[in-house]
């Protein structure tokens, strides 16, 4: 199955996306995750064309969407959510499955509560929405709790360093040789382009200010049931078992897969994933 590789100009930003599938088949949206870029997809993006449409925009300020404009409070998530979101409308999307990962999580409750009623099914691989089940965020918790100039440095130092966007790739993972290093060391050099590092400590700041919509996300969830699928990691270190098993709590019908791997499961789990995504959508 091809894939188109495409760049759209949305709000005044170049928005680019990998692309497959049926124009006329269900939508799948690919929402990707930190620090990466919807590069973390291209394994999973040929098992799904098949028999989806399947769309993998590049987050602003990742991969090669162009860098928003920060104003004086800088960039988050709703502004990310809102750029999303008219860049959905831009290519004819009014109903789909959100594929929610890391950062692609927060962006997709967004789109989630913005468009309710064009949610046919949600499918979850290590996100976030559930703080009391997180994990380690190192630094960034003296960051959100005295964001000063200095906490910042500090919490940038760790966050964007090799060191860290190796180990999101290495930890949990019992064979290291299914990993590519390509996967983290292209996402060191995405993350320290000029411009880079203020919009991703931006959008890490903003991880400490989601109690409003997770809740909002959270009620939806519980008034709604919606087709759900958890297929995660269990061995990541951010959002660890306990956050994604708490899923259930509010959609106790969800299918539930726990997947002796880490955060970016895709990486060493992309076949059994895609097939549980297949036969999930096969119900919907």
């Amino acid at each position: 199955m091809t894939t188109h590789y495409r760049t759209r100009t949305v709000a005044g930003l170049e928005i680019f996306s990998r692309e497959a599938g049926p124009e006329d088949a269900p939508v799948v949206l690919l929402l990707h995750g930190f620090p990466t870029s919807s590069r973390m997809y291209r394994e999973l993006i040929p098992i799904l064309a098949p028999r989806c449409r399947v769309l993998a925009p590049d987050l602003p300020g990742f991969g090669y969407s162009s860098l928003p404009e920060r104003g004086p409070n800088g960039w988050d998530f709703d502004a990310a959510a809102d750029v999303i979101d008219a860049w959905l409308t831009g290519v004819g999307v009014d109903r789909f499955v959100p594929y929610l990962m890391d950062f692609g999580g927060s962006i997709g409750w967004r789109l989630t509560l913005k468009r309710p009623e064009q949610i046919a099914g949600i499918i979850i691989q290590n996100a976030p929405l559930y703080p009391e089940g997180g994990g380690d965020f190192g630094l960034l918790h003296a960051y959100w709790r005295d964001p000063t100039p200095a906490t910042r440095a500090a919490a940038q130092a760790e966050a964007l360093s090799l060191d860290n966007t190796r180990s999101q790739y290495t930890t949990g993972v019992s064979d290291s040789s299914l990993l590519d290093p390509d996967a983290w060391e292209l996402d060191h050099a995405q993350l320290h382009r000029p411009g880079v590092p203020d919009v991703m400590m931006d959008y890490l700041f903003d991880i400490s200010r989601q109690a409003e919509v997770f809740g909002a996300a959270r009620a939806w969830l519980t008034r709604t049931q919606p087709p759900m699928l958890v297929a995660s990691g269990r061995n990541d270190a951010i959002f660890p078992e306990a956050s994604q098993r708490a899923f259930l709590d509010d959609v106790p019908g969800a299918a539930y897969h726990a997947l002796d791997t880490g955060h970016f499961a895709l990486a060493t789990h992309a076949r059994e994933i895609g097939d549980l995504a297949l036969d999930f959508l096969a119900t919907l």
